[in-house]
């Protein structure tokens, strides 16, 4: 009896001191890997939505990101910055910096930030491989949920997701869920696995609530470094929403479908080609919609058509060369026009 005892005590003792080492190396990861976490400021401008053109109201948004070389090139999400007027970054140490956007993918939800000015003693997140990452694993999430700065979370992969484009010969999206606690302000913020390594961006959350349910989506660093860092995604500023069907037909889109815009940036390659967003907001089949923008047709005879169609002409789009000129078919107030655009 005595020796049953022992035993438990002994396993006991183990277990505690199991946890103490587990909380104590990731305070310990906290400390090390939270300077390379940034606080994503972002003022972005939309429509009233009743009608008048010109009426319009600003909006401020936080959100979250990581440094991820020292010469001030940010990853985030790209929900974050794509409608964004202006960007400012806010280091741990309180460095702050403009910022701007330089690549993005809507449909893997990254994008490149780049500091407008010298980081002063940079700490650089390092990344990992994310193909290396198994369901189970433990991984820390950083960032400022509802404002509140450098906070930490902790959980583990739940599942992982990829999709392949055979159309496009490479992933689009890939992602991992987990139950590590994930609200508003933590996106584009860091996922790191138990070795320091950066291996997603956080991304979004399934919610009845509103809130946190255990159900969140980080992209995986290797879907951002295929599709931002091997492959170019040009940030053109602008909100859209892909017409297709009935609504198309509703629009008097003159084909299979085109491509809403229902915003655009200040100061992005749209607002300096003179495209145009809506100005009336409305529901359709209960999506939230922005109308009276320019609806685009095609570039350069590439069609915005059908999805398939759409993400062709996005890759002409990123295979752009500087200097060369291209030229978007639009839809605007019943008239087709030529928008055209020189490529930096």
């Amino acid at each position: 009896m005595k020796t049953i005892k022992f035993s438990v005590v002994v396993l006991f003792i183990l277990l505690l001191n199991t946890t103490y080492t587990n909380a104590q190396k990731i305070s310990d990861l906290y400390a090390q890997l939270d300077s390379s976490v940034v606080i994503i400021e972002v003022i972005s401008s939309e429509t009233e939505g009743d009608g008048d053109m010109l009426k319009k109201v600003s909006n401020g948004s936080l959100g979250s990101g990581v440094l991820v070389s020292e010469d001030g090139v940010i990853l985030t999400a790209a929900h974050v910055v794509n409608n964004a007027d202006a960007i400012r970054v806010t280091f741990k140490d309180g460095q702050q910096f403009r910022a701007k956007v330089t690549a993005l993918s809507r449909m893997a939800d990254v994008a490149l930030i780049q500091c407008q000015g010298v980081i002063e003693n940079p700490k650089v997140a390092k990344m990992g491989d994310s193909d290396k990452t198994r369901i189970g694993d433990e991984v820390m999430i950083i960032g400022s949920p509802m404002g509140l700065t450098h906070s930490l979370s902790v959980g583990y992969i739940s599942r992982r997701e990829k999709h392949k484009d055979a159309h496009a010969g490479f992933a689009r999206l890939e992602y991992f869920q987990t139950d590590a606690a994930i609200n508003t302000g933590n996106s584009g913020g860091p996922m790191f696995n138990m070795q320091g390594e950066l291996i997603g961006i956080v991304s979004s959350i399934i919610s009845r609530s509103g809130g946190f349910e255990g159900i969140g989506f980080v992209a995986t660093i290797n879907i951002v470094k295929e599709v931002l860092f091997k492959k170019s995604n040009i940030w053109i500023g602008v909100d859209v929403f892909l017409l297709q069907g009935s609504m198309a037909l509703a629009l008097n889109v003159p084909q299979e479908g085109g491509v809403l815009i229902q915003n655009v940036a200040k100061n992005s390659p749209a607002y300096f080609m003179g495209l145009k967003g809506g100005y009336y907001k409305a529901v359709i089949n209960e999506s939230p919609i922005v109308l009276g923008g320019d609806i685009v047709l095609s570039i350069d005879g590439h069609k915005f058509d059908t999805e398939e169609n759409v993400l062709d002409a996005l890759d002409y789009l990123n295979s752009r060369k500087a200097g060369a000129k291209y030229t978007f078919k639009v839809l605007r107030h019943g008239q087709i026009v030529d928008v055209s655009w020189i490529a930096k």
